[in-house]
């Protein structure tokens, strides 16, 4: 066989493939360990490099997590924005194509490690808190309401606060994603895109511009 094989002993890789190497170690890594205490030296050797390597590429732990996130993450919300900008197709199709691509990344194998610890370590790292923040957060919200927003524009959608409304169809994403990452809905025989057209289904309904909120009155039955 010619080329790179796969099954070829990292050592005898070209150099241009390190840096993607190191980084596919270290998701592995911080997955196991824990962003706090993961070392460097353990990254190098599930890479099948030295750990001098890995500063010729990144001179810490922190420049290897904000990398992982600019190709799990930014990378794909940067071309997600410019597909968005070229589509005409309804703020409803817009919405769901959004939709359609955050679910799938959060059910990604790499993007849960990343997310377990974003949920339980981030904290503890002030300025990558800020990063992701800025970068992901941020950036996906803000994409998400300027759809939301042309909805309710065009009366796709009823009058509401843009932000309120992505945050929490966000936050439903995210928890039913969780979810479909364990046997709980194999016990339900659900599959991910029944749940999917459930959540987007939902999510729909509370947005039609026919949609009566009926609200009790204080001290009224």
């Amino acid at each position: 066989m010619t080329g790179t094989d796969e099954h070829e002993p990292k050592w005898r890789r070209l150099p241009e493939e390190r840096p993607q190497q190191i980084l596919d170690a270290a998701i592995e890594v911080f997955g196991d360990h824990g962003l706090a205490d993961a070392r460097l030296e353990d990254i190098a050797k599930r890479a099948g490099v030295s750990k001098g390597t890995i500063y010729l590429y990144f001179p810490n732990k922190e420049a290897l997590f904000k990398e992982m996130i600019r190709q799990t993450v930014i990378d794909q919300l940067e071309q997600t924005e410019r597909d968005l900008v070229n589509d005409r197709g309804s703020a409803t199709d817009q919405v769901r194509l959004f939709m359609r691509w955050w679910w799938a990344l959060m059910r990604r194998p790499d993007y849960q490690r990343i997310h377990r610890l974003v949920v339980g370590e981030l904290q503890r790292f002030p300025e990558l808190v800020e990063f992701f923040w800025d970068e992901v957060i941020v950036r996906r919200q803000l994409l998400l309401d300027r759809l939301i927003q042309r909805g309710v524009d065009s009366g796709e959608f009823r009058p509401v606060d843009p932000t309120t409304a992505g945050r929490i169809v966000t936050s439903m994403f995210s928890a039913h994603s969780l979810w479909a990452c364990t046997r709980f809905y194999e016990k339900q025989e659900l599959t991910d895109e029944i749940v999917f057209d459930q959540v987007m289904d939902y999510f729909f309904h509370s947005l039609s511009p026919a949609a009566v909120l009926a609200v009790a009155a204080p001290g009224r039955s």
